[in-house]
């Protein structure tokens, strides 16, 4: 199976948890000419009144500039890996059953299809596991 990998760089902001907290960051975003592929907000249940969001990926000053003035950060303990390819029966199964025989543990997947496409970004607990990961995958 041919497949796109590659390791990215998730960023992360906390924001209000509010109508509009998110519409807030992710507009500064778009702004500064951010082409977000990954997005994924939630509800910070430790902290009351706050969420948070990830995001990937930016690039260029503009956008790391604009992305740091909302309190965005690349999140140095959240190593990803973005893998890209036909849209199979079980490929995700496929995927990560490959990375558990190579001994990778994932600390979170999120994943989608369009049309024949699918896209997954998968987390690791380490920069040593994510290039592991690709090198798996890249085999695969």
């Amino acid at each position: 199976m041919e497949l796109i990998v590659e390791r990215v760089d998730v960023w992360a902001a906390t924001i209000e948890d509010k109508p509009g907290g998110l519409a807030q960051v992710l507009g500064a975003l778009r702004d500064a000419g951010a082409d977000l592929q990954f997005v994924v907000a939630r509800r910070a249940p430790e902290t009351p009144g706050k969420g948070v969001v990830f995001v990937a990926p930016l690039q260029g000053d503009s956008e790391i500039r604009a992305a740091t003035q909302v309190g965005f950060n690349v999140t140095p303990s959240l190593h990803s890996v973005r893998v890209m390819g036909l849209d199979q029966l079980g490929i995700i199964a496929e995927l990560t059953a490959k990375l558990a025989d190579g001994g990778i543990n994932l600390r979170g997947v999120s994943a989608a299809v369009l049309g024949t496409q699918f896209i997954a970004y998968l987390a690791v607990d380490s920069l040593s596991d994510a290039n592991q990961a690709i090198d798996i995958l890249q085999r695969a």
